[in-house]
């Protein structure tokens, strides 16, 4: 299988404030010389992490929806991260997974932040996704989920009737963040975590600056090989945009010589 590259873009917000946000992101798309098969954008990158819902919801096939598809098809590559959007009468942390001919997959947060009063503004998600890029399986989530270890886990299948291998559910774990930098230490030791139990690669990118609440937000983004290693360079507080490739035959020959997935729980997970 040949390998993923994926672009990170650890960038500073204008707070809610959609037509700064999409022209900021105009000019570091335009930026980005080398190919790539992703590129992931923070969440709520159109308007920063805020609770204004009512007033800054857009709907599918809206501004920012249409801005993305746009980017996508120039880049001829999937375009993803997260904004707020209405669905009947309802409003949703949603990432949007774009691909360059126009059709697109959803996810919905499924752990709002209580924290900031994320769950009273929002609806959860209840339906967590896997999808296929190049072969690759890539499971996107969003920031909070991070701290919650199950809804992340990857699942191994065939574990009875395969002998030492196992083919796991998915082979790359995205998240994408408005992380802040105070609580920052669990960011940097949770993202290795998932990807050495879940035994996959890891994406984690955030935001840089202060937002409208004058939290600041460090970025630490990064990539992370199915060991817990850091593969990329992107430093702190700093803007960035790196593209790192992902080598699935160095993933899959992990798996085959530590074959953990063969000796994980079963379980089921209620709504």
């Amino acid at each position: 299988m040949d390998d993923l590259k994926v672009t990170l873009l650890q960038s500073d917000l204008f707070w809610e404030d959609i037509d700064r946000n999409l022209e900021l992101f105009t000019r570091k798309m335009a930026s980005i010389k080398e190919s790539s098969d992703l590129i992931v954008l923070p969440e709520m990158f159109n308007t920063g992490f805020t609770m204004n819902a009512k007033i800054l919801a857009e709907q599918m096939g809206g501004k920012t929806m249409s801005w993305m598809q746009q980017q996508s098809r120039e880049k001829k590559c999937v375009l993803t991260g997260s904004l707020i959007l209405e669905e009947r009468g309802n409003y949703y942390n949603r990432l949007l997974w774009i691909r360059p001919d126009g059709t697109y997959e959803i996810y919905d947060k499924r752990h709002l932040f209580r924290m900031a009063e994320e769950d009273t503004y929002f609806t959860p998600g209840n339906k967590r996704i896997i999808i296929e890029l190049k072969g690759w399986k890539i499971c996107p989530l969003i920031c909070y989920d991070l701290r919650f270890p199950v809804w992340s886990r990857n699942r191994f299948r065939d574990q009875e009737s395969v002998s030492h291998t196992c083919k796991a559910e998915y082979d790359v774990l995205l998240y994408t963040a408005n992380w802040p930098e105070r609580r920052n230490y669990a960011w940097k030791s949770l993202l290795p975590a998932r990807a050495i139990e879940n035994q996959a690669y890891v994406l984690g990118l955030n935001r840089i600056g202060n937002d409208g609440n004058n939290i600041p937000y460090s970025g630490d983004s990064v990539v992370l090989n199915f060991k817990g290693e850091t593969v990329s360079t992107i430093k702190t507080n700093e803007e960035a945009i790196e593209t790192v490739s992902l080598n699935y035959q160095d993933l899959e020959e992990f798996r085959k010589i530590f074959p953990v997935g063969l000796d994980t729980d079963a379980f089921t997970i209620n709504y």
